[in-house]
């Protein structure tokens, strides 16, 4: 809303509510367009959690190339593996459960993919925003 008022943003779409202040009435807006470049001075990192994950392996398991539901830790927690994107894998839960707190090189196994951490803001929204509907015409034109 701060960027409406100080002319930033023009809403493009709205869903017919309004906030009301006491002195004016603004829609909801759906979809905003930029009217001057806006510097975002800090930019988050995503951190590896079981969606962002997931989302970067695109549901695969890392072991086996099946459909993922849960994250696994390459080197394990347990033996002082970190935490960190280069360390956490996508993978299906018999792979997971047979893994266990073991080290790939004590099974013998492979991995499919080298975990990375993901770059560019890109990343944080795949993360934390799921596109409305309204979107759609929107962020087809960029891609």
């Amino acid at each position: 809303m701060s960027l409406i008022l100080s002319g930033k943003a023009v809403v493009l779409e709205s869903d017919g509510r309004y906030l009301h202040s006491a002195a004016l009435a603004l829609p909801v807006p759906q979809v905003l367009c930029l009217t001057r470049y806006v510097h975002v001075p800090f930019r988050a990192s995503v951190p590896p959690t079981r969606r962002t994950v997931l989302q970067r392996d695109g549901f695969r398991c890392g072991y086996c190339a099946g459909q993922a539901d849960t994250v696994d830790h390459i080197h394990p927690r347990s033996r002082g593996g970190p935490h960190e994107w280069t360390n956490v894998v996508a993978a299906c839960a018999r792979c997971n459960h047979h893994k266990a707190d073991r080290l790939l090189s004590e099974l013998g196994w492979q991995l499919l993919v080298t975990p990375t951490a993901p770059r560019g803001g890109s990343a944080l929204l795949a993360a934390t925003v799921r596109p409305h509907p309204s979107w759609h015409q929107y962020l087809e034109s960029v891609a």
